[in-house]
């Protein structure tokens, strides 16, 4: 699981049989300071309430497929969380 910044949308108009009215987004991957690390990528949002701007958590591979309502669809990464905040644990290591 990792933290991720919604930053666009996905147009589809040729959807996989499970994949109707799934949105999908582009995620920045964030590292522990929440700055951008990596290139972003496409996300389908498992939790049908993400938008630009959000600060999302996102799954990969089996996790991805097994998040979504219809399970084991092609997908390699879902949106299952919007984080309300981060509070960083004082004394921990990055």
């Amino acid at each position: 699981m990792e933290l991720g910044r919604v930053i666009g949308t996905v147009v589809a108009t040729e959807r996989y049989e499970g994949l109707e009215g799934i949105k999908f987004l582009v995620v920045q991957p964030l590292d522990r300071e929440q700055n951008p690390r990596g290139e972003p990528y496409v996300a389908a949002d498992a939790v049908a309430m993400a938008g630009p701007g959000e600060l999302v958590y996102v799954v990969a591979s089996r996790e991805a497929a097994l998040a979504m309502p219809e399970t084991f669809v092609p997908v390699d990464h879902a949106i299952v969380g919007i984080v309300d905040a981060v509070e960083p644990v004082q004394g921990s290591e990055a």
